[in-house]
């Protein structure tokens, strides 16, 4: 239980590698979900951004370029995102797999969470386009 705790307290302060995204400026999408803590498993209301292929989330909404981030999922190398509710047994919940670590979250009805589907599968998509381009078959 402390080590978890101590975890949890050394994220605080921890910085997120951003990619140089200019994620307080015209986000892909916006807005406001729960999402499962990654060390003590309680449900957290955070502001999320979606912006050149990463996940951001804060603490508010009021996002400027001096905004610390409280998380950030590098969608490139994540490998899928669905509907969660028969696992967390919460409408509007869904997860993203990435790095093989699922990620838990809600939205507070079901037609947000399919607008969150659509919009973070479109960056999977497009990662696995881009990789697929790159790569030599002989």
């Amino acid at each position: 239980m402390l080590n978890g705790l101590l975890a949890s307290l050394s994220q605080v302060a921890k910085t997120h590698d951003t990619g140089g995204v200019e994620f307080w400026h015209q986000p892909d999408r916006a807005g406001w979900l729960y999402k499962q803590g990654d060390v003590i498993s309680t449900w957290r209301r955070r502001w999320f951004v979606l912006k050149d292929g990463r996940l951001f989330w804060f603490m508010n909404e009021n996002v400027t370029p001096e905004s610390k981030t409280r998380g950030v999922i590098d969608l490139r190398n994540c490998l899928s995102v669905a509907s969660a509710i028969e696992k967390t047994n919460k409408e509007g919940s869904f997860e993203i797999t990435c790095d093989g670590e699922t990620k838990f979250f809600i939205a507070d009805d079901e037609d947000i969470k399919d607008q969150w589907l659509s919009a973070i599968g479109n960056c999977i998509v497009r990662a696995s386009f881009a990789i697929s381009d790159h790569v030599s078959y002989y």
